[in-house]
């Protein structure tokens, strides 16, 4: 089966010119409808010189003039974070159809792909490997939380979607966190979320953003951006993260009866700012409300202690229980790896152990490996594209 060639995204544009680069759609990177929709591009100065290999990720939230400035949003956003550790921002590009964010397009895979490739040849990425991943990312978040516009002021800045299709690692192992669309800032004539849509991946949604409905502050416009909103929620959803990748599994998908009678505390009218193929928001929500310092017991009981009690630490319910900075977890991530004596595990390790991975999910005639989520990450098996041909014949 060929490669696509239509963008798979909403512009049928594939090829257009916008400032001073023309680009030119290649095919999908990302088209599910849990994430952004991100596309893989080339761009060109329009006076010609080399092409650079580009990710295009439309803005769908929305009218047209609110397209257009919300992508230019993130572009002055990205200025105020430049760091090793978070994925650069080129720019915005606009066409008759859709407005985009330009963004770098370094070799390698995302967190999520990884987990995938794990899953495929059964087995679990290391301790090693998760540590070193979750203190790198916590570095990026002490820098985007302590951000500051151009005029010095600090933005208090909260990402709102940590996640693994938020985290991606080159081919060289360096990790970078990616996509600041949905972040909550200060950073002045931001336009505003639509009240009751929920910014952000739900499926690791801090607590305290769900708590709105709760127990609203007072003078809280939003139930879903309270007024007291810090980098303790980022926090949060990294530990999530952590967890995931230390268990091989979703933390709030256990197969057993943990949330089988939970009391029903967030309300099924709310919306995400995309509808979840999983689980409905409401179902993602009383979990994360109900996952409290017993399940996190429960759910680290074969860990080591000292891992133990960062990711238990992460996950306090209440934010003055947690970790007060990204900082303090990253120190504390990269003591563990010091005390057990896997340090230094850094790019060289993980470089290698995520190429091990994929060599052993690539093999076709093992394993039945793919990615539903980052398009050619892992090859697809020959029954996929015999069910493929059916459905043509159809």
């Amino acid at each position: 089966m060929s490669e696509p060639t239509d963008s798979g995204g909403p512009s049928s544009q594939l090829d257009f010119e916008s400032g001073n680069h023309r680009y030119s759609i290649q095919r999908p990177l990302v088209s599910h409808p849990d994430y952004d929709t991100l596309l893989l591009a080339s761009r060109q100065h329009v006076r010609g010189g080399p092409l650079k290999r580009v990710i295009l990720k439309p803005i769908l939230l929305g009218n047209e003039r609110e397209l257009r400035t919300r992508a230019l949003e993130e572009v002055s956003l990205s200025r105020s974070l430049r760091h090793p550790n978070i994925a650069r921002v080129l720019g915005s590009a606009f066409n008759e159809e859709m407005a985009y964010v330009v963004m770098d397009m370094g070799h390698g895979h995302f967190l999520l792909s990884i987990m995938d490739a794990a899953t495929s040849v059964g087995g679990k990425l290391s301790q090693g490997f998760a540590a070193y991943v979750a203190a790198e990312v916590a570095e990026a978040l002490d820098h985007a939380h302590r951000a500051v516009d151009d005029e010095g002021r600090p933005l208090h800045l909260v990402h709102r979607a940590v996640g693994p299709m938020r985290i991606r690692l080159g081919h060289n192992g360096r990790v970078q966190l990616t996509n600041f669309g949905a972040a909550w800032s200060e950073l002045m004539g931001r336009i505003p979320t639509p009240l009751g849509i929920l910014r952000g991946d739900p499926a690791y949604t801090a607590p305290e953003i769900l708590r709105g409905f709760e127990k609203p502050e007072a003078g809280q416009r939003d139930p879903l951006t309270p007024r007291a909103l810090d980098g303790r929620a980022d926090i949060f959803s990294l530990g999530l993260v952590l967890l995931e990748m230390l268990l091989a599994r979703y933390p709030l998908d256990p197969p057993d009866r943990l949330w089988l009678d939970i009391e029903q505390r967030f309300p099924p009218e709310v919306r995400g700012e995309r509808p979840s193929s999983l689980l409905p928001l409401s179902i993602l929500a009383n979990r994360v409300l109900h996952f409290g310092p017993e399940e996190v017991r429960l759910a680290t009981g074969a860990l080591p202690e000292p891992l133990r009690h960062i990711v238990t630490r992460a996950l306090r319910p209440e934010p003055a229980e947690r970790y007060q900075t990204a900082g303090q977890m990253r120190d504390a991530l990269r003591g563990f790896l010091q005390e057990t004596g896997q340090h230094p595990y850094g790019a060289k390790q993980a470089k290698a152990e995520v190429k091990q991975l994929f060599d052993q999910a690539s093999d076709l005639d093992k394993l039945p490996a793919y990615s539903i989520v980052e398009i050619g990450a892992l090859p697809v098996p020959p029954d996929m594209y015999l069910e493929d041909l059916d459905e043509l014949d159809d």
